[in-house]
């Protein structure tokens, strides 16, 4: 294996298994209009009601975002106000936070291929880290450097979605992007080497069509392999020039959605409810095996949630699948469930995708407010039970 370190001997460094993750992105959409989702969400005004609500639940460690075109008010310089309040209602309210250091964003004057690309991700890195440890000296540090890099290399590489808006250059935007990533690993990990490093990147099948020729079902085996290039770039086992090493793929994490089952050449996916069944179709369980047993190392669902009313069966759906692997002490570490608060769409503001826990609500005075979707917390709080008394039977049978 790829990886030599074991993790036998480790425990979880998160408060909670099951997570929430709140929508941070801050990047130029299609339009190339600048989208502040923490804003748009209300969550950064709202963050206190919105960390109790999650209490019900035993949610206690949460995802989020410290926004890069928002704390870098010039080139080297940070204005940390904004992540300061969210530090400490995190601590007010017994929330551990992980964070995005660029959850899709950059300052209006960068992108992957500008000249200070590199170095000014790396003081960004550098300066986080060092506000983060004025604030909280001794808690654990948990840290996704760049959020998506094969999302966000297809979606500003190839089809003109966000900067640097390209067509045809996806490598070239993952290849920077992971020249920067890894460099601010080393610098974090050098002023504070206790720092885990948590990778959060898309969990896909490619599949090749029915009655494929030999031809497609390479193609589709050569398509699938691609999701793996950017956490091969960290560890060092493509591209060792940009100074990769295993133990850089610390953490595992992966994002899966209805939607990450792909018919290559027909901009379709094999639908998640399965009712007709297709041989091409993959559970989550074989997906999350095939990516531990390439690099060895905990594992964990960053990302997960459908929307509208599909929710309350998707996530029995995912906690099936985690059920599976838990039984099998296999090291599932976490499922984060992303968005926990609804968000409206990129490009088109107006509309709302109905995904999270919560639903927002406008009231006549323009307050934002939560409306919980009932079948969604009602299902999942019967996942939470049932994987809470897988995990506790396993720790019972250590302790025996």
């Amino acid at each position: 294996m790829l990886n030599s370190i074991t993790y036998a001997a480790e425990t979880s460094p998160f408060h909670s298994f099951w997570m929430a993750g709140y929508e941070c992105s801050d990047k130029l959409n299609l339009h190339r209009k600048r989208v502040d989702l923490l804003t748009e969400t209300g969550h950064l005004q709202h963050i206190d009601s919105d960390y109790l609500l999650l209490k019900p639940f035993g949610i206690k460690t949460v995802r989020e975002g410290i926004r890069w075109s928002v704390v870098e008010t010039e080139p080297y310089k940070y204005d940390w106000l904004a992540v300061e309040q969210m530090l400490q209602s995190g601590k007010r309210n017994g929330i551990q936070q992980v964070w995005d250091i660029c959850h899709f964003g950059f300052p209006d004057d960068l992108d992957p291929f500008h000249s200070d690309f590199s170095d000014r991700f790396v003081a960004l890195c550098c300066a986080f880290v060092k506000f983060y440890r004025s604030q909280l000296p001794d808690d654990a540090l948990i840290v996704t450097p760049i959020n998506e890099v094969s999302y966000l290399s297809w979606l500003g590489g190839e089809c003109g979605g966000t900067a640097p808006y390209c067509a045809g250059k996806g490598w070239d935007v993952k290849y920077q992007l992971m020249r920067a990533y890894i460099k601010g690993v080393a610098a974090m990990k050098e002023l504070d080497p206790t720092i885990r490093i948590l990778t959060t990147e898309p969990l896909v099948n490619m599949v090749p069509p029915l009655n494929a020729t030999n031809e497609e079902i390479e193609e589709a085996l050569k398509e699938h392999e691609l999701q793996y290039q950017a956490v091969d770039m960290l560890c060092g086992r493509i591209c060792p020039e940009l100074g990769g090493k295993p133990e850089y793929a610390d953490l595992l994490g992966f994002n899966f959605y209805y939607n990450n089952q792909w018919i290559i050449g027909q901009q379709g996916f094999l639908p998640w409810a399965n009712l007709e069944p297709d041989p091409r179709w993959r559970s989550l369980s074989s997906l999350l095996k095939e990516a531990h047993e390439r690099y060895s190392r905990p594992v964990l669902l960053t990302e997960t949630s459908h929307s509208g009313t599909d929710r309350p069966n998707w996530i029995t759906f995912i906690a099936k699948e985690c059920q599976l692997l838990l039984e099998e002490d296999f090291p599932l570490w976490g499922v984060c469930l992303y968005p926990i608060i609804d968000r409206p769409d990129w490009d088109s503001l107006s509309y709302w995708h109905h995904s999270g826990l919560w639903d927002r609500v406008e009231t006549s005075d323009d307050i934002q407010q939560r409306m919980l979707h009932r079948p969604y917390a009602e299902a999942l709080q019967d996942a939470i039970g049932a994987t809470n008394a897988i995990m506790n039977r396993s720790q019972s049978n250590t302790l025996l």
